[in-house]
C-alpha cells in the first residue's frame, strides 16, 4: 500500500489482536472461575488503574492503540491519568476530581443513553 499504509495495516492488527487477548481473558475469568461478570468489569478497570497509575499501560496505548484505550482497561488508565494530572494542577483534592474530570464525556454518555433505553425499552420480570 503507498503512502504508509502497511503501518495502518499493522497497527489495525495489533489493536485487534491486543482487544481479542483481553476478550479471552475476560472470557476465561468467566468461565474458569466463580467471579461473577460485575466483579470482572471492575477488577478489570481497576488493573487499568494500576498499570496507568505505574505508567505500564500508556506503553501498551502506544503499541497496540484503540486496541488497548478501548476496553474496560483503557477506561482505568483514563482515570488513573485524570488524577495525575488534577494532582499536578490542584494538589490533594485531585485525587477526589481528576477521575471525574478526565471520564466525564463518557459518564456523561452512559447516564444519558442509559435514560433513553429507559425510556424507550420495556423491563421484563
Amino acid at each position: 500500500m503507498p503512502g504508509g499504509g502497511e503501518n495502518v495495516l499493522m497497527r489495525l492488527v495489533l489493536a485487534f489482536l491486543f482487544g481479542g487477548f483481553l476478550c479471552i481473558l475476560g472470557q476465561l475469568l468467566v468461565d474458569l472461575t466463580k467471579l461473577t461478570p460485575a466483579r470482572i468489569l471492575t477488577g478489570m478497570v481497576v488493573l487499568g488503574v494500576i498499570l496507568g497509575g505505574i505508567g505500564i499501560y500508556p506503553l501498551l496505548v502506544d503499541t497496540f492503540g484503540a486496541g488497548a484505550s478501548v476496553p474496560l482497561l483503557g477506561f482505568g488508565n483514563l482515570l488513573a491519568k485524570g488524577v495525575r494530572q488534577a494532582i499536578a494542577q490542584d494538589g490533594p483534592i485531585g485525587i477526589l476530581t481528576g477521575g471525574f474530570k478526565a471520564g466525564s464525556a463518557g459518564l456523561g454518555a452512559a447516564v444519558f443513553f442509559s435514560l433513553i433505553a429507559g425510556i424507550f425499552g420495556k423491563s421484563k420480570n
